[in-house]
């Protein structure tokens, strides 16, 4: 795998309703940018390259976001792979100091989005997503709602078809994810929220009601990674966090040829992905201690289970059902509140879940700690389609 790879410092902002606060995409990469390297005692001078990561902005606005941490000239790329977008340019800046590249570098996302449902803003091209959108319609038509609680809509209801799994499950989800997120301070949501009233609150697509959807956030996300000359030169030794594992896939023809809702979604994307990165690891699901999961919908959370490797094939109602996702569990599942109730800015999610899974780590958690966290697991996905999971452990550099 070439040299190793190490999460040094990270940061984040309180991921915001959109407008709520009065801020540009250059404020939050600023606050983000500032926290990451503090964390790590690392001076902007000291990082070589710089991927950074948005969807909705215009080109060049990585450069101008991260202008606000200084001008030295390095190169920086801007990365847009829709929700996966954070981790894809974390995924970039740990194959550039794996390749020996780098040795210092910084993966930044941010978003700054408009209120309401996500839609498209070119008509007068291919939309990206047609191809997901054909094979939808194809299978089980088009309703009113926005297509992406749809797309996932549907995939829960494949999973509810196959196995007998009941709409409570899905909630049980958002029930989680909002108690989760109640000791989150960056979280754009810290509510708690009864199984009764997740249910009740407004339909969007069944089986997923409002509090079972993510919301559109600004905010912003960033890590300083390095390699482990650069840790043992600046001793950062107690600050680092290994990346031992970590897998990019897009789609397989299996996303449109099977008429399965939840391949459509990235099931087999993410199943590959967290195949090879149990490979590189040398660890599997039975190992984790903690996970941050792209939680868009709950019933994406629910499929991804399934597709982890965290239960057999059919069994991901029985394990939120029976609490073993949650504190005293089998493993922690989204402690920050999740995409649901934390929040999710496109290009920033994947750098925040980076940072929830580093203080696990690191056991600066707080009031969300995971007693005992020593592995953690990453998944962030983007229809269209990307899916990266990543694999994390305390590093052990004495």
């Amino acid at each position: 795998m070439g040299n190793k790879v190490f999460v040094v410092g990270v940061g984040m902002t309180k991921f915001e309703k959109p407008g709520s606060r009065d801020w540009d995409y250059p404020d939050m990469a600023k606050e983000s940018g500032e926290n990451a390297l503090a964390d790590a005692g690392v001076r902007y001078e000291q990082v070589e390259q710089a991927a950074v990561g948005y969807c909705y902005g215009d080109s060049t606005a990585g450069q101008r976001a991260i202008y606000g941490l200084g001008l030295t000239g390095i190169p920086i790329v801007n990365v847009n792979n829709n929700c996966s977008t954070g981790s894809s340019a974390l995924h970039l800046m740990k194959q550039l100091i794996e390749g020996g590249i780098v040795d210092c570098g910084m993966a930044l996302g941010f978003e700054k989005m408009e209120k309401g449902s996500l839609g498209v803003k070119y008509v007068d091209r291919t939309v990206p997503m047609d191809k997901h959108l054909e094979a939808m319609v194809a299978k089980r038509g088009y309703e009113t709602g926005p297509p992406a609680a749809q797309m996932f809509g549907n995939a829960g209801r494949e999973y509810m078809e196959r196995y007998g799994v009941k709409a409570e499950s899905f909630g049980r989800i958002g029930e989680k994810n909002h108690r989760h997120s109640a000791n989150n301070p960056y979280s754009q949501f810290r509510e708690v929220y009864t199984l009764d009233e997740i249910m009740a609150s407004p339909m969007q697509h069944d089986p997923l009601t409002k509090l079972q959807c993510c919301p559109t956030s600004d905010g912003s996300g960033a890590a300083v990674l390095a390699s482990e000359r650069f840790v043992r030169d600046n001793g950062l030794e107690a600050k680092a966090v290994e990346i031992i594992g970590m897998a990019m896939t897009t789609d397989y023809a299996s996303s449109f040829d099977e008429g399965s809702d939840m391949k459509l979604v990235g099931y087999d994307m993410t199943k590959e992905a967290a195949r090879r990165v149990y490979e590189q690891s040398g660890y599997g699901p039975d190992d984790v201690d903690v996970i941050e999961l792209h939680d868009c919908f709950s019933a994406n959370e629910l499929i991804t289970y399934e597709a982890l490797g965290l239960c057999a094939e059919g069994g991901a109602g029985e394990l939120i059902d029976s609490g073993a996702v949650t504190y005293g569990g089998k493993v922690v599942v989204n402690p920050s509140g999740g995409l649901i109730s934390k929040g999710h800015p496109l290009g920033a999610t994947g750098l925040a879940q980076c940072a929830e899974l580093s203080w696990q780590l690191r056991g600066e958690a707080d009031a969300r700690q995971v007693d005992g966290a020593a592995i953690a697991l990453q998944h962030n996905l983007g229809l269209g389609g990307a899916a990266v999971v990543t694999m994390y452990r305390k590093a052990d550099l004495a």
